[in-house]
């Protein structure tokens, strides 16, 4: 399997605060990986160096293939065609309709309204959001609002989909939804998916490879069963909730 992102020596730091210390890590293409680390160990900081929202001190970073260190913007909107990010809170605009915000991304591309519309009635079907295309966002609950931003996330049928957090502040049943339909987007659309989480459920759920980022560096990276058996205390402490 080829690898869709491959980090190699990333670093960054804000001030004197280092947050990543030099990671190492491929993601295959196809595959979906799962994140895991407690606050503030630089998880979400990774997501935004893979799409250019962030840049390394150091390292480098290769997506699809190509190296993208150092990028400028020009060169990150064509990457930014092959990867959505759907943010932990779903940023979406709260002055367009749901209708327009899962268009929004393929009026960007100047797509024909009519394959807008086609796309957007498919993405609503797939995504249990029939009846809600005239609403805006802040007359939905909190777990239609993730389905809003998933739907949007995967409307220009992108290679890979990072997801910051995508089941936080939602209660179980709800977070349980939104990891089945993450999952359904995986095997619909084949894409590699990158799920940051502090959510051992969801990590069970979505998950075909976990990274353990500890202190900057990633402390185990492998599958689920090996996780479990990792010898690392903190992953232990974490995998058991007593982290």
């Amino acid at each position: 399997m080829a690898d869709f992102i491959s980090y190699k020596g990333i670093k960054k730091s804000f001030g004197k605060k280092e947050v990543l210390g030099g990671v190492d890590l491929a993601v295959g293409t196809g595959e979906t990986l799962a994140i895991l680390g407690g606050s503030g160990s630089g998880k979400s900081v990774l997501l935004k160096i893979t799409i250019g929202l962030l840049q390394p001190d150091e390292g480098e970073l290769f997506v699809d293939g190509i190296e993208a260190t150092g990028y400028g913007e020009k060169e990150w909107l064509t990457v930014r065609k092959k990867i959505s990010y759907m943010f932990q809170w779903g940023a979406l605009f709260d002055s367009m309709t749901v209708y327009d915000n899962i268009a929004f991304p393929l009026r960007e591309q100047r797509m024909e309204e009519s394959a807008i519309k086609s796309r957007v009635e498919k993405a609503l079907d797939t995504l249990g959001l029939e009846g809600t295309e005239k609403v805006f966002p802040m007359d939905l609950s909190g777990g239609m609002r993730k389905r809003v931003a998933l739907a949007r996330s995967v409307i220009s049928e992108p290679a890979c989909i990072l997801y910051d957090e995508p089941t936080s502040g939602l209660d179980p049943v709800t977070s349980d939804q939104i990891n089945n339909l993450i999952r359904k987007m995986q095997e619909m659309l084949h894409v590699t998916s990158v799920v940051v989480t502090h959510d051992i459920r969801s990590m069970s759920v979505v998950a075909d490879k976990v990274a353990f980022l500890y202190e900057g560096k990633i402390a185990f990276a492998g599958n689920l069963e090996d996780a479990k058996k990792s010898s690392h205390p903190v992953l232990k402490a974490y995998l058991s909730g007593r982290f």
